[in-house]
């Protein structure tokens, strides 16, 4: 284009814009059979969905096209013709319940190519399927330069070394430059398309807010406080004193409307202060005693103060073994159970506990979390494996003596929040408990970790607690903003892990 650009709109498409388009079409797609929609289809395009028919003006001339209408996707499948989506032509299959904005075309004139036109066009789109809460864009995209290489190679070796940069076609490359996703290759797919020997690639585009309807009245949310419990150690002479301190906790946080309260590892540990005549491993088991009542109390302030609370960690016999075990309780009234996976030296030298077996996600009306106690965020599977479930939010109740042991588990757990793109949220205790053999001392900094990208603090720490002080960190995390980053980071560690060259899977083991 020689002439200056004063000006670049975005407008709908309208009537009496028509016969300009269909000149453009011409010019376009030359050698396609039948190239340009009646009057009466553009017209029929309008009235059923006229948002989805949009044109960029430049300088007043119109420079490109896109049309578009909604379906109900799963009525005809990945295996489709472009007949047969737009109902012969007559764009019948467009439903306003439908869940699928598909793309019927897209265009630019030549004289205008290299001013991004396109870019804006699939924009826009993006921006309807968002406002539309619409599930995806699905279309056939066109291969137009495989004509050449048809003799030598298979569709889908055109498509890896266009997607290698081996061969140039211009539309798949700016297809997939625009977060399009090739799913399928569809043979026949559009009548006379000479240069893409009728082929097209089936691209997908997945809309990362959209909200599936609600059958059931649930809601889950998005943006969620995490309340955690910078723990004392300190002397409790029985159950019911402990209890008061973890109501006053859980009372404070729930004034703070938290979605969330952590507790961290063993915080009961100050119970056998009472058992320290006895052998380490002796007294440990006379702690477990108590956690079925403290888990029954858990249960009832989760609901009673309208918070989910993960009990951070306490010992649990079970057919005679000793786990290190925490509880989920929902604010509904559900509980779930974890196991510490991975025991310490210590753990097993002192107290004879031994490892659990299993590894989960867990549903809650915040979505999916993950727990990990301690040890267990030191080993990058775990998480990796909780993430590839869907976890969003991982918490670690851990209890640390050191510095040394502290900072194993806290920069352990800045690097899962950045290598899972999701959030970390650790908690310890703090203070020293002299009549507590194997408890001494405790050293702990309370911290929520994210990603690092622009969405997020720059050093990958959403808040932090002051060291060894007792106290309450409360944070706000957007889910939001990891479900973005997951598709749209500056990097993207969960989509670029190289499959092709190792997996990691998960055991069903019996106790």
């Amino acid at each position: 284009m020689s002439e200056p650009i004063e000006n670049i709109e975005l407008e709908l498409l309208k009537p009496e814009d028509v016969s300009e388009v269909q000149a453009i079409m011409k010019e376009v797609y030359a050698n396609v059979l039948d190239p340009s929609w009646t009057s009466q289809q553009l017209l029929k395009l309008i009235e059923v969905f006229p948002d989805g028919q949009i044109v960029v003006r430049v300088n007043g001339e119109i420079a490109g096209c896109a049309l578009a209408i909604v379906v109900e996707y799963n009525k005809y499948g990945d295996q489709h013709s472009y007949q047969k989506i737009t109902g012969a032509y007559t764009f019948d299959t467009h439903n306003d319940d439908g869940e699928t904005l598909y793309g019927i075309d897209v265009f630019v004139k030549k004289d205008y190519r290299g001013l991004k036109i396109g870019r804006r066009l699939y924009e826009y789109r993006k921006q309807l399927a968002e406002s539309l809460n619409l599930k995806q864009i699905i279309f056939g995209g066109r291969i137009p330069n495989y004509h050449a290489y048809a003799n030598e190679l298979t569709p889908k070796q055109y498509i890896e070394k266009v997607k290698s940069k081996e061969i140039d076609d211009p539309v798949l490359v700016f297809h997939l430059s625009n977060d399009f996703v090739p799913f399928k290759i569809l043979q026949g797919y559009l009548e006379g398309d000479k240069d893409s020997k009728e082929y097209a690639v089936l691209l997908k585009w997945f809309n990362i807010y959209y909200e599936a309807p609600i059958i059931d009245g649930s809601f889950t949310k998005k943006d969620i406080r995490l309340g955690l419990v910078q723990w004392q150690m300190r002397s409790y002479p029985d159950l019911p004193s402990l209890m008061q301190q973890i109501k006053f906790f859980v009372d404070a946080l729930s004034d703070y409307k938290a979605d969330f309260a952590l507790f961290p590892e063993f915080f009961n540990a100050p119970l056998m202060a009472q058992y320290n005549h006895l052998g380490e491993a002796e007294a440990i088991r006379k702690l477990a005693e108590y956690t079925a009542d403290i888990v029954n109390e858990f249960q009832k302030l989760s609901v009673s103060y309208n918070i989910n609370i993960i009990t951070g960690s306490m010992p649990e016999l079970v057919d005679g073994k000793l786990y290190n075990v925490g509880y989920l309780c929902h604010r509904d009234g559900r509980v779930d159970r974890f196991e510490k996976l991975h025991v310490t030296p210590d753990e097993k030298r002192c107290w004879g506990i031994v490892g659990g077996n299993e590894v989960n996600v867990f549903d809650t009306d915040c979505g999916k979390v993950g727990v990990l106690i301690c040890y267990d965020v030191e080993f990058p599977e775990l998480p990796r494996i909780l993430a590839d479930e869907g976890m969003n939010i991982l918490f670690v109740p851990f209890l640390t003596d050191t510095q040394n042991g502290y900072s194993r588990v806290r920069y352990c757990a800045q690097a899962r929040a950045i290598e899972n793109e999701c959030y970390v949220a650790i908690a310890g205790s703090v203070g020293n408990l002299p009549n507590v053999a194997n408890m001494g001392i405790q050293y702990a900094q309370s911290m929520v970790f994210t990603p690092c990208d622009f969405a997020f603090p720059t050093d990958g720490i959403k808040s932090e607690a002051t060291p060894n002080t007792e106290m309450i960190l409360i944070a706000d995390v957007d889910i939001d903003l990891i479900n973005e980053l997951n598709s749209y980071g500056s990097v993207t560690n969960l989509k670029d892990r190289r499959k092709d060259l190792y997996s990691l899977r998960k055991k069903l083991i019996k106790p």
